[in-house]
């Protein structure tokens, strides 16, 4: 499994006389150490229309480094982190690693070399006593190699360690500015050798609703967000460094479902019914990943608070459940790797930008959305109230599927709802949470129970039925807490903007 090296730095501009300052003396103990200049050449590849570009991210070969993958930047400050992946390998042939990495940037379209670069790099960096980077400058001289003219640019980056005092990145940058250099843009060598041709809007635009919006504004900016948080976990999905990729994967999916449902009477419905049917591929295989993650990370949860006699035993049942959990994410990954899901983001980007709305999609949205998002709230009420005494855990799992599709509808109208709309959605979101907790905790007490049943180990049984225990316990807790969490929604008071 690859882990992405994270890269942070603050990038300044500097003019033709610009000269690199003195930072002798900046921290007190501090050693300063200059490296020999370097020469750099790098090739950049794209697909024609700059996907890569589009979407923040990079892919490049150097000689003697390989072949690097940028992904898209974390944040939108003025220090840039963006996570890293290097790849061996010559020029001749990317790694296929490194090309799925950036798949759903580029889909369909091939990669091509967009770019060269010349770059004469000198390098400063302070370090502790025990020789470790605390903050660098690099000094580049970029020339950009472009159909046999060159051009440049000039530019510092300040690399920062997540170990950097703040007012030490502070004073460097002080004296740097003192010396002539300036702030910019946080914005890469690629995307700065590109020239007037990075001035390409986003792949995906998302623009912000005014109160004239109508009724398809808000729909094609509810699957653009949905879109752009699906494209953007790919590669942590497929890196597989952080449980965190699959969930936001799978929520864009779920939300997409959602919105195409929610908004039916607004768009095409052959349109609809084709993509949802593939979203529905999809999210099943991304649920499969996702509910092992969090039945994985519950369970190593509960087995930490469990004596230490019993930690080996309890070792056996999460072995089983580790095994089946990679079995789902390789599954994943074959999926990922495939036409259909390729074919997939096509078509959702397609949606995104243009989906295929009808006439009724032009009415003011504040006339039309929210009649629609009233929908699914009427479902999940009609459904609370024919409940019994003493609800069974799958009605109240049904429970929590319709409160979701309740909270994604409030959101997508908020932007022209308001705040009413934005209140709802916390109380639907609060209401899941109670739900989902309930959920999971008898999803973990069931498998902990078929686990013990098909067992041979004798302390594995054990352990498996003490976490048991302490699961149903877990579930208790909740059922007893979803009642007053409902009590809360359902306030006329919330809904008044419907």
């Amino acid at each position: 499994m690859l882990e992405p090296s994270p890269e942070r730095e603050l990038k300044l501009a500097v003019g033709p006389e610009f000269r690199m300052p003195s930072i002798y003396g900046l921290v007190p103990g501090m050693a300063v150490r200059r490296s020999e200049p370097e020469r750099l050449s790098t090739t950049y590849f794209d697909t024609e229309d700059l996907r890569l570009a589009r979407w923040g991210a990079s892919f490049r070969h150097r000689p003697g480094e390989g072949w690097t993958v940028k992904l898209p930047a974390e944040g939108d400050g003025a220090i840039l982190a963006r996570p890293e992946l290097t790849f061996a390998g010559d020029a001749a042939q990317a790694p296929g690693e490194a090309v799925d990495l950036v798949r759903a940037f580029t889909r369909s379209s091939e990669l091509r070399i967009q770019t060269r670069l010349s770059t004469l790099r000198r390098r400063i960096v302070l370090q502790d006593a025990d020789g470790r980077l605390v903050v660098g400058v690099v000094e580049d001289e970029v020339s950009v190699q472009d159909g046999g003219s060159s051009t440049g640019f000039r530019e510092l980056e300040v690399e920062i360690d997540d170990a950097t005092p703040p007012a030490l990145i502070d004073a460097l940058v002080d004296r740097l500015r003192q010396a002539g250099a300036e702030a910019t843009d946080p914005i890469s060598k690629y995307i700065r050798s590109l020239g007037s041709r990075a001035s390409l809007s986003p792949e995906i635009p998302v623009t912000e609703l005014t109160s004239g919006a109508s009724a398809g504004d808000v729909v094609r900016r509810a699957i653009a967000l949905s879109v752009i948080r699906l494209i953007r976990h790919d590669p942590v999905m497929r890196l597989d460094a952080d449980p965190e990729g699959v969930h936001q994967a799978r929520v864009a999916t779920r939300r997409l479902r959602s919105d195409l449902q929610t908004f039916g009477s607004l768009v095409d419905p052959t349109w609809t019914s084709s993509l949802r049917e593939e979203l529905r591929w999809l999210a099943s295989l991304l649920g499969a990943v996702r509910d092992g993650d969090v039945l994985l990370e519950r369970l190593r949860g509960r087995s930490g608070e469990l004596p230490e006699s019993d930690q080996p035993s309890a070792a056996l049942v999460l072995a089983t459940l580790e095994a089946a959990r990679d079995q789902t994410h390789a599954e994943l990954l074959a999926a990922l790797r495939g036409d259909r899901y390729v074919e997939l983001l096509d078509r959702l980007v397609a949606a995104a930008n243009a989906p295929a709305l009808l006439p009724a999609a032009d009415a003011p949205s504040r006339e039309v959305l929210p009649g629609l998002a009233r929908r699914p709230w009427r479902s999940l009420e009609r459904c609370v109230r024919a409940l019994g005494s003493s609800p069974t855990d799958e009605e109240l799992h049904d429970i929590r599927i319709r409160t979701k599709r309740a909270r994604y509808a409030a959101e997508a109208v908020a932007p022209v709802a308001g705040k009413q709309a934005r209140a709802f959605a916390g109380a639907t979101a609060r209401l899941q949470e109670v739900l989902g907790n309930l959920n999971d905790a008898v999803v973990a007490e069931r498998w902990l129970l078929d686990w013990a049943h098909g067992s041979r180990s004798t302390e594995g049984v054990l352990a498996a039925g003490e976490l048991a225990a302490v699961e149903r316990a877990a579930a208790q807790r909740s059922r007893e807490r979803w009642k007053k969490a409902w009590k809360e929604l359902s306030s006329p008071k919330l809904r008044s903007w419907m």
